[in-house]
């Protein structure tokens, strides 16, 4: 049924942000479909993308090593039977250089947008568009 469909898409995401605040980064990994693809389109943001489970697990270890005090507010969440958009303000200080084009020290705020791709009651496609700036 479609509202157990959206259910465990909502579950599933929820998950995986949980993990995150939590930087259990595998645990954050199981939510993905072994085939997921990572991508960060912005050009003045992140700007990358990734594809199969062990390529965006090492990116993810990497974005982690490159944050420290990081939080989250949620703005919203809305799901569909195959994609789960999540719109958020996160702020971090920059730990280590070589990920972001901010350098070590600097506070950022950044609103991010996410829009995830489901299958099965997993993550198959993960876009986040980050628009972040020093503050």
């Amino acid at each position: 049924m479609a509202g157990d469909r959206m259910a465990q898409n909502l579950a599933a995401v929820e998950s995986h942000f949980h993990s995150e605040a939590l930087n259990e980064i595998e645990t954050a990994l199981e939510t993905f479909t072994d085939d997921i693809v990572w991508e960060a389109p912005a050009l003045n943001g992140l700007n990358r993308s990734f594809s199969g489970k062990e390529a965006t697990a090492k990116n993810y270890r990497e974005l982690f090593a490159s944050m420290r005090d990081v939080k989250f507010q949620f703005l919203q969440r809305f799901t569909t039977e195959d994609r789960v958009v999540d719109d958020s303000i996160v702020t971090f200080e920059v730990a280590k250089d070589g990920y972001w084009h901010f350098p070590v020290g600097s506070k950022i705020e950044m609103r991010l947008v996410h829009i995830f791709e489901m299958r099965d009651g997993k993550i198959s496609r993960e876009i986040v568009f980050d628009m972040g700036r020093t503050v």
